[in-house]
């Protein structure tokens, strides 16, 4: 199995402005697409920024912002990822939904699972019921969006059954060691890559330093970012994470909550 190029898209957001941000956002998809990424991981809320005003945000599956995705997947011969608002059924709230488009229009998703009650993100969005494996290219990809990264045992239950984790983010600057560290955790306990996407600029008051990183399985940092807008590249290889699992098999000395991947599911498609 051949390994996954990845392009971590450390990107500004104008706020609330779906318009504006994608027309900023096309460019360097195609720029990730030419250095030969197969996959293109955008921020959470990467069209409009982390906005507790979902009834100007929130979008329906077949709103503008997966139509871009999906034009921009099939235009580039890419998957691409990233979060956004979508509409809850019959008048439920909306979920913060990380969605892996593919070339040909599939849409693999994720909803998050840990609302960021610090900020009342719960009061505005359902949480999410199952953790999720997205499959490109024969890759793995373990699904999580932002205050995920904080819960060991969500990246524990999927571990076995996923190569590389996919975080996206838009964790304020004031937090940025919290983002450092536990994204190094994550890889580090579960012998996987960790691939965080985190946002810059300003945007609701808050400022973001962005700290986008590619973390091997055994955490060191294979690619970062600071503080500027910034495209990362690195190569997902599955036969370097089954090599460091078998030659030092910790996460079979694993017990309690996460140390089997059942509760998983594939990502659901649309």
């Amino acid at each position: 199995m051949s390994a996954l190029r990845v392009a971590a898209v450390q990107h500004d957001i104008a706020w609330e402005d779906r318009d504006t941000t994608l027309a900023a956002l096309a460019p360097q998809v195609s720029a990730a697409a030419s250095a030969g990424a197969g996959l293109v991981v955008l921020t959470e809320m990467f069209a409009t920024g982390f906005s507790m005003a979902t009834h100007r945000t929130a979008e329906p599956l077949a709103g503008a912002t997966v139509d871009w995705m999906r034009e921009q997947a099939a235009s580039h011969g890419v998957h691409l990822a990233g979060s956004l608002a979508l509409r809850g059924p019959g008048g439920r709230l909306p979920t913060n939904t990380l969605l892996v488009v593919g070339p040909d229009g599939g849409v693999q998703r994720y909803d998050k699972r840990y609302p960021f009650s610090y900020a009342g993100e719960h009061e505005r969005f359902a949480s999410g019921d199952e953790p999720v494996v997205a499959e490109v290219a024969g890759v793995r990809l373990g699904l999580s969006v932002c205050y995920d990264l904080r819960f060991a045992p969500g990246y524990w239950q999927q571990a076995a059954a996923v190569d590389a984790y996919l975080v996206v983010a838009n964790w304020p600057a004031t937090r940025r060691e919290h983002w450092r560290c536990l994204l190094r955790a994550r890889a580090i306990e579960n012998q996987a890559y960790v691939v965080g996407v985190n946002r810059v600029g300003e945007g609701g008051g808050l400022a973001y330093a962005g700290d986008s990183a590619v973390i091997d399985p055994l955490g060191q940092t294979l690619v970062g970012a600071a503080e500027a807008p910034t495209l990362l590249l690195a190569d997902l290889d599955p036969a370097v994470v089954t090599e460091v699992r078998a030659r030092l098999p910790f996460l079979a000395d694993r017990r309690g909550d996460g140390q089997s991947p059942e509760g998983s599911s594939t990502a659901s498609s649309s």
